[in-house]
């Protein structure tokens, strides 16, 4: 009995293995290679599939999803004979399991040495420079020709990227440097044209500055003078309409007498003897004027004719005080200058001057007679 047991489980056991050597479960996006008797005889697609037991076995098992590898830098040397480090990565798939499989033994190796051996070749015809900024340009031959050569493999590149190109240390510390110097240059040229640009706005506003001055200068100064010419032409036709008379003209001048003596630059003043003669020679004169103008008192000017007399009589005693004032202080400068001894001879004290004798000129008397 107990014989009998052992058999049943060996049996049993038998039957377990065949069945799991016979039933196969392949996932999804992967495929088995499968050899029966140590030769090539299917491929198991993803699903469940059965085999021979003890006869057929599973060889490879294919991942057909696309792969990522990263390689170790690689020294490259340019034409400029310059070693660098050059870091690359690649992405394939598998597209024949079988041939992957059989035609090649290791195709990630294979794979590593063509891309550095690729690499370095393309590397060596270019300057540091032109290998710094030509990555499209390398990748785009990288991939051409490992598609060409994995091809046979069942292998499909999609795509190799190059991560890094290292210079050595030195030739960092000058490309940074350059690097240095050029961001200087262009930044004192952006300076210089900042500056220059600010110059040029500065003197074209100083210009139209300049400009609208001198502009408003003469508009002022037209103004001006148009001001001026209107104030003249208003007080000569002033004039011409008042008609003025010889006592107006004496008396204007009787006004502005004091103010002229009490000039503070007027230091000396040689007065006449005869002011009375001086003033009728004048009044004279003036007359005259009149006369040549046509100065013939208009009936409104006789109206006032009164109040004008007394005015000019209280600016006759004003001018006649102002007179004896100035002839004073000559005669005290004069003593100054002698010795404290007032003169004898000198100028004669002038006779008093009334009112009456500066409006009652003869040449106004002759006019009334």
């Amino acid at each position: 009995m107990e014989f009998l047991a052992v058999v049943l489980i060996a049996v049993a056991v038998i039957v377990v293995v065949t069945l799991a050597k016979a039933i196969r479960i392949v996932p999804q996006q992967r495929q088995d290679v499968v050899e029966r008797l140590g030769r090539y005889k299917r491929t198991l697609n993803p699903g469940l599939n059965l085999l021979v037991p003890y006869i057929d076995a599973v060889r490879t098992k294919v991942d057909m999803r696309e792969q990522v590898v990263s390689f170790p830098p690689q020294p490259v040397i340019t034409s400029d004979n310059l070693v660098v480090s050059i870091d690359t990565v690649l992405y394939y798939k598998v597209v024949d399991a079988v041939r992957a499989t059989y035609e090649i033994s290791n195709f990630i190796q294979a794979i590593e040495q063509l891309t550095v051996t690729t690499l370095r070749n393309v590397i060596g015809s270019l300057d540091l420079e032109r290998a710094l900024t030509s990555r499209e340009e390398i990748n785009r031959h990288l991939s051409g020709v490992l598609d060409e050569t994995t091809g046979r493999w069942g292998i499909k590149v999609t795509r190799v990227e190059i991560k890094a190109i290292e210079p050595p240390p030195s030739i960092r510390d000058s490309m940074e440097k350059q690097m240095r110097a050029e961001r200087d240059r262009r930044a004192a040229i952006l300076n210089a044209e900042g500056l220059k640009q600010s110059q040029i706005l500065t003197a074209e506003g100083e210009k139209q500055a300049a400009v609208l001055r001198a502009d408003g200068d003469r508009q002022a100064r037209i103004l001006q003078a148009e001001g001026q010419a209107k104030a003249i032409r208003t007080v000569f036709d002033a004039i011409h309409q008042a008609n003025p008379s010889q006592k107006v003209l004496a008396y204007q001048y009787l006004q502005a007498l004091p103010q002229i003596a009490n000039g503070s630059a007027n230091k000396v003043w040689i007065v006449p003897a005869e002011l009375t003669k001086a003033l009728e020679g004048m009044g004279g004169a003036l007359g005259g004027l009149a006369n040549m103008v046509g100065d013939v008192p208009s009936p409104e000017a006789s109206q006032g004719a009164g109040e004008v007399e007394r005015e000019a009589a209280e600016a006759a005693h004003a001018a006649a005080t102002a007179a004896r004032e100035i002839h004073d202080e000559v005669r005290v400068a004069e003593a100054q200058t002698t010795g404290g001894n007032v003169p004898q001879q000198g100028l004669p004290a002038p006779e008093p001057v009334s009112p009456e004798s500066l409006l009652n000129d003869p040449s106004d008397q002759r006019e009334r007679g």
